[in-house]
């Protein structure tokens, strides 16, 4: 592992003071970050075991790194086992030489029936936060629907690339919560390459919009912007659309809304969201159309998000009261996520108590795996332990690889 890999567990002062390394002095990453150098000397001398999301960015970008990388978020799958599985594994299913080694032939299509199940089965898998499942499944997966799109025939062409799409993009996805963001983006381009020899625009689009979504977590916030609008512009519906169309395009609009709202640009991000808005109340409520959540629950959720990620926190909790009832909208992780943000936005108003028990349910919701791979989850946990040293909460924190 290169020296400059954050350990999964090391505390952010330890990810820091490795990261600058010999190449900048405690000052000049304060200059040059705009971080107070007294902040930087806290969470270095482990006074301090968390900071803001705002504050991570600027040190990620001063740093020419990754958030992951100060927070310590980038992660293999120790209990996968074997050769077969793994992030490895997965890194060699998408980088595969088979074509140029004479062995392709030795890995068999699959039918068609047969390549949307393992589909449906992967991205179930992903959005019930089941990251070790998925390191066993996708390599192996990855193989086989790239075999049945070589092999298939002047009719099956479209179909057989576009399941190939979707598990290459359900691949992307799980990367980007292990922090493996290079590999990550391997998998989109040759998940949106794939999409493109399919029939489907709105599969297209929303390839797309998930590679605004890695530009995101690059910190690439106006390019990130500028590839959803873009892809919203193709797919924007004229007179009466199925309820898909609109899924995909609101959802867009609300991923802009997004990136705006990562840039400091507050009032585009409220109006890009407000647009979406109106998309929702269009449908009949909250729907699940090409791997896409999109409803008034998303909106709620996203806008939430957005004032976090701005470091608005009370304008956070009033976007929060817009979530429908029980936010039943929301896949398993999504409402945990939700969770997440509200707590983060406790946690910055004092209000530790009632912060905690929202970061205890998320995990409970959203599972273990899914919380040792939340940036935010170990920030916002790290935050409680410089003010709370219950016997819950330090156990949770040790789950999850937060020391204190």
């Amino acid at each position: 592992m290169d020296d400059n890999d954050p350990q999964p567990g090391e505390r952010i002062g330890d990810n820091i003071r490795r990261l600058r390394g010999r190449a900048l002095t405690r000052q000049e990453l304060a200059d040059k970050s705009g971080v107070s150098i007294e902040l930087l000397k806290q969470l270095e001398q482990f006074k301090r075991n968390s900071a803001s999301l705002g504050t991570l960015r600027k040190l990620a970008a001063a740093l020419d790194c990754d958030v992951s990388d100060v927070v310590g978020k980038r992660s293999g799958l120790p209990n996968a086992t074997g050769d077969s599985a793994g992030v490895i594994a997965i890194r060699r299913a998408l980088s595969s030489v088979d074509e140029l080694t004479g062995t392709a032939e030795e890995h068999a299509p699959i039918e068609l029936g047969d390549a949307r199940r393992a589909v449906t089965y992967a991205w179930g898998s992903y959005w019930a936060g089941r990251y070790e499942k998925l390191a066993v499944i996708l390599p192996a997966g990855i193989a086989d629907l790239r075999a049945t799109q070589r092999a298939a025939q002047t009719a099956d062409i479209p179909v057989a690339s576009e399941l190939y799409a979707r598990i290459l993009w359900a691949t992307a996805c799980t990367l980007v919560h292990l922090g493996h963001i290079d590999t990550a983006w391997t998998a989109i381009k040759d998940a949106h390459a794939a999409a493109r020899l399919g029939n489907d625009p709105l599969l297209e689009a929303t390839l797309r919009g998930s590679i605004g979504w890695q530009l995101l977590v690059q910190g690439r916030h106006d390019e990130s912007r500028a590839v959803v609008l873009n892809a919203a512009k193709d797919v924007a519906p004229v007179g009466d659309v199925p309820t898909a169309h609109l899924a995909v395009y609101g959802s867009l609009l609300l991923q802009a809304a997004t990136a705006s709202g990562r840039e400091q640009k507050v009032s585009l991000a409220v109006d890009l969201a407000d647009e979406a808005r109106s998309i929702a109340g269009r449908l009949p409520g909250d729907t699940k159309d090409y791997e896409v959540n999109f409803g008034p629950s998303q909106v709620a959720m996203q806008l939430t998000d957005i004032h976090v990620s701005s470091e608005m926190y009370p304008e956070a909790l009033t976007a929060a009261k817009q979530m429908p009832l029980g936010g039943t909208g929301l896949t398993q992780v999504s409402q945990a996520r939700h969770l997440l943000d509200r707590a983060a936005a406790l946690t910055r108003l004092g209000r530790y108590d009632d912060a905690y028990k929202l970061v205890d349910t998320a995990e409970k919701v959203g599972g273990e795996q899914w919380a040792r791979h939340q940036s935010l989850f170990r920030s916002v946990v790290a935050e409680l332990l410089d003010n709370d040293r219950t016997t819950g909460l330090r156990e949770l924190a040790s789950r999850i690889g937060v020391r204190g």
